[in-house]
């Protein structure tokens, strides 16, 4: 591809840096559909289990921690890797989806905080997650993805019980564009 007649040089973009960013906001984003799906339900749906070999929201928001936690906190940012994945599945009574949500919260500004730490460089270097040896950008893909995968489960499942009540976008001018509640947490007022 060429510049174009008159067309400035401009120094070409940092990928890089371009995918911690993306990363960062996606992660983001992620974080408020899921509260955004959570506000319209009640505990009993949070818990609700499709059948036994499925898992209920509580259990993703559990899971979507713990991952996030020992990919990015743990292995790429050195805190210890206190993880219990079986623990994750098995959890059956009930916690409060406030302190489900607070949780989350908390794992994804920790997260955030490592990612907005890292440097185009550091993507190269390599870490042993979960018996595998990845590159750190490995481990943000993953993670990403992984979260953006259950987080359409969790809608997936709020809007099979509130299909109304989820939404996302608005149209303006024909186009959809995010509700403003992705420009600020969403407070979580469960039923």
């Amino acid at each position: 591809m060429t510049p174009s007649a008159g067309a400035s040089r401009a120094t070409p973009p940092d990928t890089g840096a371009e995918v911690i960013a993306l990363s960062r906001r996606f992660l983001g984003e992620y974080v408020t559909k899921i509260r955004l799906s959570l506000a319209v339900l009640d505990e009993r749906v949070v818990w609700a289990r499709p059948n036994e070999s499925s898992n209920s929201i509580g259990n993703l928001l559990l899971h979507l921690s713990g991952n996030l936690r020992q990919w990015i906190v743990s292995a790429v940012g050195g805190a210890p890797d206190v993880r219990d994945r079986p623990a994750e599945f098995a959890q059956r009574a009930p916690l409060p989806v406030a302190d489900l949500i607070e949780r989350l919260d908390r794992t994804v500004d920790e997260a955030d905080r490592v990612l907005a730490s890292l440097t185009t460089a550091d993507l190269h270097t390599r870490r042993t997650i979960q018996g595998s040896d990845v590159s750190v950008l490995e481990a943000v893909y993953h993670v990403v993805e992984h979260f953006s995968m259950h987080t359409g489960q969790i809608i997936l499942l709020a809007k099979a019980e509130a299909a109304d009540a989820v939404r996302f976008y608005d149209m303006i001018d024909g186009h959809p564009r995010l509700k403003a509640e992705f420009h600020g947490r969403t407070p979580i007022h469960p039923r």
